[in-house]
């Protein structure tokens, strides 16, 4: 299966955000920090250029957290500043307007050295669908500045928020890329809610899903569905859930696909502990 998903109003909003690029002093790149690879738009490296970068690593409530450090230690060496938070709890959020001020303090200095008053930072956020931006932005001006939604697509348009008179946001709508080169981007994203499920074949993402499971977190995927064991067969395992859950049809038959919502909806709503999808290594590794 090709997972795919480039709506129309994708193509435009990577335009707008280059047309924008000259009216910002920084980018604010959100990633899920369960896929931090993954989720990243290979694009925004090409349209951003050198404009000054800060990663937010989101929903960290919900990543492995050893694993978290490891992917702000290899940002970290490619001389790249990332963070980790959660927008919902207001995880280390007041760390995004620290670093920024930061990462542009030769900026700023160089504004106040030509008697230039004191303004607020311009910083553009981007991220892939469904990341937690509009969150983010409510949450750093203490509002409903944005409109958030729990599908992928919400922000359409293009938008400038102030956040405190210490920074301006522009807004700009979630963009994927038109083609996924590693068919396990795509895995990883339509796993945590990235795609819409309507597209989707759901029977491969929950076998991906269930072999992730089974090798990185073996033990709390037996715990949660009450399994004596993982056998090699994944289709055994589905067959063992469904029965654990009573996802039955008449003769007793399985109901593969309420037992693939089920898995699906455990994953995203933190059902199953916190999980993080891949290291730097799996993408040094890859390429």
């Amino acid at each position: 299966m090709t997972v795919q998903w480039f709506p129309g109003h994708m193509a435009k909003a990577l335009r707008q955000v280059d047309e924008k690029l000259k009216f910002v002093d920084i980018v604010l790149e959100l990633r899920d920090c369960r896929i931090p690879y993954s989720s990243s738009n290979p694009k925004v490296d090409t349209i951003i250029n050198k404009k000054p970068r800060l990663i937010i690593l989101n929903k960290a409530d919900m990543a492995d957290p050893r694993k978290t450090q490891e992917w702000i230690a290899y940002y970290k060496a490619q001389n790249l500043e990332a963070i980790a938070i959660d927008a919902v709890t207001n995880f280390n959020m007041n760390q995004i307007t620290i670093k920024s001020k930061e990462i542009l303090k030769d900026v700023f200095l160089k504004e106040q050295q030509k008697g230039l008053k004191e303004r607020p930072i311009k910083a553009m956020i981007i991220g892939i669908p469904n990341v937690g931006k509009s969150t983010l932005i409510n949450s750093l001006a203490k509002r409903k500045a944005a409109q958030t939604g729990d599908k992928p697509g919400v922000t359409k348009n293009l938008q400038w928020i102030n956040v405190r008179d210490e920074m301006m946001l522009l807004d700009t709508p979630g963009v994927l890329w038109p083609k996924f080169e590693d068919q396990k981007v795509g895995l990883r994203l339509a796993v945590t809610g990235a795609i819409k499920d309507n597209i989707l074949n759901l029977d491969e993402i929950a076998l991906y899903a269930v072999d992730f499971l089974k090798q990185n977190y073996p033990e709390g995927f037996k715990e949660r569905y009450k399994l004596s064991d993982l056998p090699e067969d994944n289709t055994e395992i589905l067959d063992m859930i469904g029965k654990n859950r009573g996802c039955l049809v008449s003769g007793g038959r399985i109901n593969y696909d309420k037992v693939y919502d089920i898995i699906l909806f455990e994953i995203r709503n933190d059902k199953l502990g916190r999980l993080t999808f891949e290291l730097p290594q799996d993408i040094t590794e890859n390429n």
